[in-house]
């Protein structure tokens, strides 16, 4: 807002306050003059107090109206840091308004006097525009001289806070908004929970009533049929009530443990839509976590803090009813201390909330560092970093109890600070109460049963409180989740090509790409090669030249940066992405098995497959022999990420699992690395016998895998250098000739190795 207009605003309601409140106590005391009633002031009669506190307010707008004049700048934002303060200062001054009405009423009905009930009433109004003030000074835009460097660095040299807090409390609540419509679907469910609740919550609430009436039977009226009236009706609330919480508790159970399946399924179905990028710039600890704790706490927390809030919340309404009832004094007692329980739950909720975000993040990347070990416990092994990896582990949990120390000393800090007030609440309740019985306003059994409703009310304020709390936290798990739900992935497959035919020619034509890991580095430049159907394409080339990154493309896993990839002269963003994946087969260097039998992998992705196709398949692949030798044969498991297989086993299968797709297209890259050179044998007869009809692009190093290929593509730095046979790369020289020459010396440094280890204990022997 503008800061003319916001002081206008501000004096403005100054003076109206000043003049209002003044004119007000003027016409309450026509019979005596200011300063006679400042030497004779008494609390119980006069409203000179209510006066002083007007001009109180008025003096700290001003200041801050002053202030926010002199420096547009860094005043808004003092102001914004000191809201709690002013927050603290109305309703001091609002709890001290109320107990000036319990004084008057015990010197003169207060119904009878106009002008105090004016005052009363246009004391909270100026309060509360008070307080909206402060909010709209603090939202002041700085002037232009206020923007210069020099007011700038003071500002962020006091370290205040820019940023308002309501945005982020309006986004919590959409957040617990959202997270409630998804329990829409068991609409029904929470209709019959929230019935049974209202029963029991109902029952709860009279039992203190019928308490008050059998000790009034007792004590005032010595009737043993009012008595036992009182007891009677208690029995059936209580038996009433506990039937009911009963059922409300396993009814919100069962809804809040749909809403957990639900969360996750929603959860996982939008990160496996998710672009593969996303699943390189994101840790697989952090995604589990979201996927587990994050939404079982959420499941959890809010389903015991909604369930209890509801039970509350209809204890809260029906405990002050039936506490007005029995005596509007006390309860006017009792409801000066809970606004400063709530305001101290505010402030502790909205830290807690932050906390809880840090701790869950904390709580990721623990999770992350032992997942990431121990997934790779051979690796750590080998390298004897046992003790290393899990010194990591334990500073990252030390990170954790850190945080853990703060949420404790911040209860700490609520519980003395709402407990301290109940104390003070409940003894004034005692000793006023006591005042009332003896004056006659109000029977004894009326201030027992009024006592046992505070102690309820104290305790259902309580128990709001750590809802509050509680689904403060789990709203900050909610919002992670939430993230990941609605995330958009920034690479559609909404092609929705799937012709009856593909004849399998794939054309690179000036690719151009860049991962968005490594935005500065240019992967591929320009690329442009075809690979034609019934023929063997080999693409080499030095590591980091950019293959793999081929694979990726033809694969459709990354958005091009130029030039398109074509399958069949359409580009393979046009075809529906089931299809393409049916069409195109990869067998990577590290195949990733999943932790279920060799047939259930073979036919992974497949609807139904007939055991003939898998057998078939495992068989061009060269498996069938080992799998027939394992225990269970086609049944075997092969373990998570296929670890109880040998490497050369899990190329094989994962072999057999491309196979038996018939893909016109397939794409082997350094499949054949880990197998002996029989099996390797019979996988390149496979490739240049049995699979003539398909489309198959190789990358490889071996010497042997290449050389029978009918097009060699040669890629260094991201760039095609060569294209040709192998004879006639050979005869070209250049990069191809090199790669071949350093293969051939390092197989001869190898052979000549050999020997010379086998002369000397050949002599040995003859000598």
């Amino acid at each position: 807002m503008q800061l003319w207009k916001a002081v206008v605003v501000t004096l403005a309601f100054m003076t109206t306050d000043v003049g209002m409140t003044t004119a007000i106590y003027v016409f309450s005391h026509l019979d005596r003059s200011l300063l006679e009633d400042i030497r004779h002031f008494n609390v119980f009669d006069s409203v000179l107090d209510l006066w002083a506190a007007c001009l109180y307010r008025s003096c700290l707008l001003l200041g801050a109206t002053i202030g926010v004049a002199k420096n547009s700048a860094l005043g808004p934002r003092r102001l914004r840091a000191s809201r709690v303060v002013i927050a603290l200062v109305c309703l001091l001054v609002g709890i001290y308004t109320m107990a000036k009405l319990l004084l008057f009423s015990e010197v003169r009905k207060p119904v009878r006097d106009p002008w105090f009930w004016a005052l009363f009433a246009w004391t909270y109004v100026s309060l509360a525009a008070s307080f909206l003030l402060w909010r709209l000074l603090s939202t002041v835009r700085p002037s232009a001289k206020a923007l210069e460097p020099g007011a700038g660095a003071e500002a962020e040299a006091e370290g205040l806070p820019a940023e308002d807090q309501p945005a982020s409390e309006q986004a919590s609540g959409a957040t617990l908004q959202k997270l409630l419509s998804y329990a829409k679907p068991d609409l029904a469910f929470l209709l019959a929970a929230s019935f049974f609740l209202i029963v029991a919550a109902l029952g709860e609430t009279f039992l203190p009533y019928y308490t008050g009436r059998a000790i009034d039977g007792i004590v005032i009226q010595k009737s043993m049929e009012q008595f036992s009236t009182a007891v009677v009706v208690m029995c059936l609330l209580a038996l009433g009530s506990s039937f009911a919480a009963g059922i409300r508790g396993g009814i919100f159970t069962l809804i809040f443990a749909r809403l957990n399946i639900r969360l996750r399924n929603c959860l996982f179905r939008s990160l496996v839509s998710q672009e593969t990028s996303f699943f390189d710039e994101n840790r697989t600890g952090d995604l589990i976590s979201r996927l587990t704790s994050d939404t079982t706490m959420v499941s959890d927390l809010v389903s015991q803090n909604i369930n209890v809030f509801l039970r509350n919340a209809v204890k809260i309404t029906g405990v002050v009813v039936l506490m007005f009832s029995l005596s509007w004094q006390l309860s006017l007692v009792t409801f000066m201390g809970f606004p400063i329980i709530m305001t101290v739950s505010d402030v502790y909720g909205k830290y807690y909330k932050r906390l809880s975000k840090e701790v869950q993040n904390a709580l990721a990347r623990a999770s992350n560092t032992a997942e990431e070990t121990i997934s790779a416990m051979k690796t750590v092994r080998s390298f004897a970093n046992e003790e290393q990896e899990a010194e990591v582990y334990s500073q990252k949990l030390q990170q954790v109890y850190k945080l853990n120390r703060k949420e404790a000393a911040a209860y700490t800090y609520y519980v003395w600070g709402s407990g301290l007030t109940l104390l003070v609440v409940q003894v004034s309740i005692l000793y006023y109460g006591g005042h009332l019985v003896i004056s006659g306003q109000m029977t004894s059994g009326n201030l027992i049963s009024f006592i046992i409703y505070e102690f309820v009310l104290g305790d259902c304020m309580e128990s709001v409180g750590s809802v509050y709390s509680g689904l403060m936290q789990g709203v900050g798990a909610a919002e992670k989740v939430f993230e990941f739900i609605d995330r958009q992935p920034t690479m559609v497959h909404d092609g929705n090509l799937a012709p009856d035919h593909v004849e399998g020619r794939v054309d690179f034509e000036n690719v151009t790409f860049t991962y968005r890991t490594r935005p500065h580095t240019k992967v591929l430049q320009d690329v442009s090669f075809s690979l034609t159907p019934g023929k063997v394409t080999a693409l080499v080339g030095p590591s980091g030249s950019g293959k793999s990154s081929c694979v990726h493309i033809l694969e459709n896993f990354y958005p091009l940066e130029g030039g398109r990839v074509l399958l069949d002269g359409k580009p393979i963003s046009a075809y529906d992405h089931k299809f393409l994946h049916r069409v195109i087969s990869l067998v990577s260097q590290e195949p990733v098995l999943f932790a279920r039998s060799i047939t259930e992998n073979i036919s992974y992705g497949l609807p139904t497959v007939p055991f003939e196709m898998v057998v078939e398949a495992a068989q061009k692949a060269n498996a069938h022999g080992f799998i027939m030798e394992l225990q269970d044969g086609y049944n075997t498991e092969t373990g998570e990420k296929g670890a109880q297989l040998s490497g050369g086993q899990k190329q094989r299968v994962a072999m057999a699992r491309a196979l038996v797709r018939n893909p016109p297209v397939l794409i082997l890259d350094e499949a054949t690395s880990a197998l002996d050179a029989e099996s390797e044998f019979l996988i390149q007869r496979a490739i240049h016998g049995n699979l003539q009809k398909h489309t198959v692009l190789i990358i490889a190093h071996r010497l042997s895998t290449v050389e029978r290929a009918h097009l060699i593509v040669v890629l260094d730095k991201g760039r095609v250098v060569q294209q040709g046979t192998h004879q006639q790369l050979l005869a070209q020289g250049g990069l191809y000739a090199k790669l071949v020459q350093r293969q051939m010396l390092g197989l001869e440094s190898a052979l000549d190795c050999t020997a010379g280890h086998s002369e000397p204990g050949s002599g040995g022997h003859k000598a």
